[in-house]
């Protein structure tokens, strides 16, 4: 009986840690991201945006999700993950042919997904049961 109980609170304690670990990483990858979107959305909503500055912001967002994304996709549902790469895509893609006013919206899109991946995976009492 006793050994039973050790084991488990272990196997408890290393479940917490691990979520803690991963919830760090999620939190600080999704700010990270965000940040670097932030900065495009500036960029973009220039009154004569450059597209050579915007190219050169969005390379600089898939260096950082590229970096993120390898961590990310051990424990975060590829789904999740999936739908941020498609919006970047469509982000690159209007960037491409100089389509702001779209691109803002795939750009916001994009980060409110962020958002959800960082949300769903929080240790809250709602995502526990």
């Amino acid at each position: 009986m006793y050994k039973e109980l050790v084991i488990s609170i272990i196997v408890i304690a290393l479940v917490v840690i691990g979520n803690i670990i991963t919830q760090n990483n999620t939190i600080e990858a999704v700010n990270q991201i965000s940040g670097e979107l932030t900065l495009l959305r500036q960029e973009m909503e220039k009154e004569n945006a450059d597209q050579e500055k915007s190219r050169k912001q969005m390379k600089k967002v898939e260096e950082v999700w590229e970096e993120k994304y390898e961590k990310m996709a051990f424990y975060i549902e590829h789904n999740e993950l999936e739908k941020v790469q498609t919006e970047l895509t469509k982000l690159k893609a209007d960037i491409h042919m100089e389509e702001y006013a779209q691109g803002v919206e795939n750009l916001e899109s994009c980060i409110f997904i962020l958002e959800h991946i960082k949300d769903k995976s929080a240790l809250k009492i709602v995502n526990i049961f």
